[in-house]
């Protein structure tokens, strides 16, 4: 029996990931996709210029069809043809991207991205190994008034009872993001919130008479406090019961305030160091990636339907990077405890972050010139990777491909979370007692 092309064992996948969607449309999502792969781009023409010599049909014949698939009902011709509903997608794209998921633990990240003064998208990905895979988006037009409460509360709808009971899932939010009703609505899912807050709000402890601004629970850098207690008490429209997690780690300019409905005993603020992978995986889709950047669509709902095509290719190359970064598999009870240096060192992606950046990753304090610079580290505790999950996965898909190989199966292979639990006494206001823990999936 001859062996089926890798585009077919593609379209196979896709078909069965989307099983809302007609059978002209999954195909052409994985044709589309696959394509992207292919060319390394999501322009439509280089897109059909790297599939054309594979399928043997005509340029402008590719082109149409694929461009159809993003197209409104209103664009297409002939009768009959509907337009593409990508929020229903979502759901079985994050269902897609946990099959396969070695562990209980899941890190999303909210944020917002913009691409010149055409699009505003606000996005939910899944974070994985200093990148992320986008699983739920709306894009709105640039500098237009717009209210993103109803956005956003959509977006986290589409997930209700989608994540199996027991998984712990925490989902992160920089401080231009933070507001009671999005830490309400995600705590709603069943996850815990990770929602960083500016240093000027206040915290009441619990058993305390009056709330203090955070800034003064760690003064100076090398510090860290973490309690229950009531955020804004001043302020009845935001107050809000939670957990605070404050650390202001050596070598930064700022300190990090993270809210969460997490217990003191079971949260740990290294974790929002996790959020910055968004932002990489904001990158992939543009310049260091798909190329989104130079597309020259003005029309939102084109974009969210291209968009679609961009996570589908995005779960596919990432999970075939990061298993062929982590290599052998090593079994979680095998990984030592991390010292405590290794553990303040944060996540990297393939280029540094900006260090004049206050939200950035524990990895990324900067050093004085005159001093050596250490191999920085990543959350499993090895050295900083080089190239990107995302371009690992690339290079190693199109070397398969060249030499005629199946498509592989990755499995995903996410990394520890760092755990360095701080024990408070709060009430006697003293510093805080680092308790080293093991690093778990």
């Amino acid at each position: 029996m001859p062996r089926r092309r890798p585009l077919d064992a593609w379209t196979e996948q896709v078909v069965d990931a989307f099983p809302k969607l007609s059978r002209p449309q999954a195909t052409v999502l994985a044709l589309y996709s696959f394509g992207m792969i292919l060319a390394q781009r999501c322009g439509l023409n280089s897109v059909v210029a790297a599939l054309v010599p594979l399928l043997g049909v005509g340029f402008l014949t590719l082109r149409s069809r694929l461009q159809e698939f993003y197209q409104p009902a209103t664009a297409k011709s002939g009768t009959r043809r509907d337009e593409l509903d990508v929020t229903t997608c979502f759901a079985p794209l994050l269902a897609w991207a946990l099959k396969g998921w070695p562990s209980t633990r899941l890190a999303l990240a909210l944020d917002a991205t913009s691409l010149g003064d055409r699009f505003t998208v606000l996005s939910i990905s899944v974070v994985y190994r200093g990148s992320a895979l986008p699983v739920a988006w709306k894009i709105l037009p640039a500098n237009v008034a717009h209210p993103w409460k109803p956005e956003w509360l959509a977006l986290l709808d589409a997930f209700s009872e989608l994540v199996p009971p027991g998984w712990t899932v925490v989902v992160m939010t920089d401080r231009g993001l933070y507001a009671r009703w999005l830490f309400r609505a995600i705590v709603a899912l069943g996850w815990h919130p990770l929602m960083r807050i500016t240093r000027c709000g206040q915290f009441r402890a619990q058993g305390g008479k009056a709330g203090v601004p955070v800034g003064r629970l760690v003064p100076k850098a090398g510090r860290r406090w973490q309690g229950r207690g009531t955020a804004f008490p001043s302020k009845p429209e935001k107050r809000l019961a939670c957990t605070l997690l404050a650390c202001w780690e050596d070598g930064y300019d700022e300190p990090w305030f993270v809210v969460t409905d997490l217990a003191p005993e079971q949260a740990e603020s290294l974790w929002y160091g996790m959020r910055a992978w968004i932002e990489h995986g904001f990158k992939l889709l543009k310049s260091a990636g798909w190329h989104w950047q130079a597309t020259r669509m003005t029309d939102c709902g084109r974009a969210e339907r291209l968009w679609l095509v961009l996570a589908v290719a995005t779960r596919y190359v990432l999970a075939v990077g990061g298993d062929f970064e982590a290599g052998p598999e090593v079994p979680v009870e095998t990984i030592p405890p991390m010292a405590p240096a290794a553990a303040k060192a944060g996540t990297a992606g393939d280029e540094p972050s900006d260090p004049r950046r206050a939200d950035r990753s524990p990895s990324q304090a900067q050093r004085p010139k005159s001093e050596p610079r250490a191999p920085r580290l990543r959350a499993s505790g090895t050295k900083e990777r080089l190239v990107s999950v995302f371009r690992q996965g690339l290079s190693a898909l199109v070397a398969l491909l060249i030499m005629g190989h199946a498509l592989p199966e990755p499995r995903w292979r996410p990394e520890p979370w760092l755990e360095l639990r701080a024990e408070i006494v709060t009430s006697q206001g003293q510093p805080p007692t680092p308790i080293l823990k093991n690093p778990s999936l």
